[in-house]
């Protein structure tokens, strides 16, 4: 079954940061859904045949002359629309309601009264996640109020005969805990979309869209061991065969002993040509006396696509290079789809890449959540062991050690890594956490071993809990496995004296350090 059989949902994208969350939250519906900026012409949208519309939220206010505003004539095309946030702002604006700054912003979770709606049917959490400072004042002709809060009237807003419907929260989001109900609620039973998306069918649509970009050309896959580009590497050799040579660029920032296992994993197990380039030195030398992050992931970004174009004679001519972009990298780095969404950082393989690289890019996973590629990884076949690994920045341990980098602090930080990680597997805490590693921090303080005093590093751990990578919180774990780590470490790696705990959530956050 392919997406055009498919029912469709357009999300139309005013530029939240977690907008894809609602395409996330579609698909696990099992209703297929392709996400298009705000500003998409309204021919468009009707060639699509779209069984419903979401609108998104967004950083603007309708309030303002120039701010993002609905197609006109896309709320005439006689399909159901669900509004979010700004959404709903704007849909109520375009259609003659009132929008104004409110004196009562609410940001964060509030508990909300929810009235007697199809779109919360089966709804028994009372509790939802708010981000807005404008708020609807006057309701469109049709409309009624079927949720608030204390400080919002219309927290939720219906026209049941014209199935639109408007909710001034965010079900996308893991805070809002039967959010996903709602919007499950608003595409079956009101929209009436049939579940039949799965990831068994977006596999094959994946490896479709490959094999026609890719035609009859050669590709390089740069792979590193973790999930994303052993998934990639994965679907291209299923796509294209034996036209695809990967190449591992050992950037000497990889974790303790992380270089063989991944030849291992390629050349033994997958049986793929795979080209090992030891680039570590090259790396090193180029980051020298480069402390700021977004200079260091340009850096890195473009020493990759030397060694891969150093790599080439050895490859054999090619003319694709495929990245595993995930949508969290582009999200973070770009506005997604020319929308209005606010850059937080670039990352190694968007925001880093030189403008004169002469690879044509694909990248098969841009749109998905890393959830969703261990699950397509599962579709390919991929042993487990490597499926569940953590994630992996592209530049490594480059941006885990804030300031310049070093041989020697890379070293320190690969052996207190190490630890970290294996006692969380030998505490069955591994699984328990998305993602957790150590930051070497550019702080030394005093100490004492035996009796003498020390003046060294102080190391970092990070371990955090989440679904999806857009929204996290700090692991809660036990007192005691952080004091037998720490103290494993401090005794065991030279270099380290102190020990702390990162207790932040994102946001305000990040996951990673820099």
């Amino acid at each position: 079954m392919t997406a055009q059989t498919h029912d469709k949902v357009i999300i139309l994208d005013f530029g939240s940061q977690v907008t894809q969350l609602i395409a996330r939250r579609v698909r696990e519906s099992g209703v297929y859904c392709e996400l298009l900026p705000f500003s998409t012409p309204l021919t468009d949208i009707r060639a699509r045949a779209p069984k419903a519309i979401i609108l998104s939220g967004g950083p603007a206010s309708v309030t303002e002359k120039d701010s993002p505003r609905i197609p006109k004539g896309l709320l005439d095309m006689g399909v159901p629309v669900l509004g979010i946030c700004y959404g709903l702002q704007a849909m109520c604006d375009e259609l003659g309601g009132k929008v104004e700054t409110s004196d009562k912003r609410e940001f964060g979770r509030a508990a909300i009264q929810l009235d007697d709606s199809k779109l919360f049917s089966g709804v028994l959490k009372k509790e939802v996640w708010m981000s807005h400072g404008d708020s609807v004042t006057a309701l469109p002709p049709g409309f009624s109020a079927i949720a608030r809060t204390n400080t919002c009237p219309y927290a939720a807003i219906a026209d049941e005969k014209r199935k639109f419907y408007g909710v001034q929260f965010h079900p996308e989001v893991v805070h809002t805990p039967d959010g996903a109900r709602m919007l499950k609620n608003f595409l079956l039973n009101i929209a009436g979309c049939r579940a039949d998306w799965t990831m068994a069918a977006f596999r094959d649509e994946i490896i479709a869209k490959i094999r026609e970009q890719v035609g009859k050309g050669r590709v390089i896959c740069g792979v590193s061991g973790g999930v994303d580009s052993t998934v990639v590497a994965a679907l291209l050799h299923e796509a294209v065969g034996d036209r695809l040579t990967c190449i591992f660029v050992d950037t000497g920032l990889m974790r303790h002993n992380e270089a063989a296992e991944v030849v291992g994993l390629f050349r033994d197990h997958f049986n793929i040509p795979l080209i090992h380039e030891d680039a570590g030195a090259l790396f090193l030398d180029r980051l020298a006396d480069v402390d700021d992050p977004e200079q260091k992931r340009k850096i890195i970004g473009k020493t990759f696509i030397d060694v891969f174009t150093g790599a080439e004679k050895k490859a054999g001519e090619a003319e694709f290079l495929a990245q595993g972009t995930l949508y969290p990298d582009v999200i973070e780095s770009v506005s997604p789809h020319g929308g209005p969404a606010v850059t937080i950082k670039s990352h190694h393989n968007v925001g880093g890449m030189p403008k004169d690289v002469k690879f044509k890019i694909v990248e098969p996973l841009r749109m998905l959540f890393k959830d969703e590629v261990r699950a397509l990884g599962r579709e390919l076949g991929i042993p487990e062991k490597f499926i569940g690994r953590h994630p992996f920045p592209g530049p490594g341990l480059a941006i885990r050690i804030p300031g310049a980098v070093t041989a020697e602090k890379v070293s320190i930080l690969q052996k207190a890594d190490a630890i970290f990680i294996e006692e969380l597997h030998k505490n069955n805490l591994y699984n328990e956490t998305w993602q957790a590693f150590a930051v070497l921090l550019p702080v030394k303080t005093v100490g004492v071993m035996g009796d003498g005093r020390t003046y060294d590093h102080v190391l970092a751990l990070r371990a955090v809990t989440s679904v999806d990578g857009m929204t996290a919180d700090f692991a809660a774990l036990p007192h005691d496995f952080l004091g037998h780590v720490a103290a494993r470490i401090v005794n065991e790696v030279r270099g380290i004296n102190r020990v702390v705990y990162d207790i932040t959530s994102k946001p305000p956050g990040t996951i990673e350090w820099e």
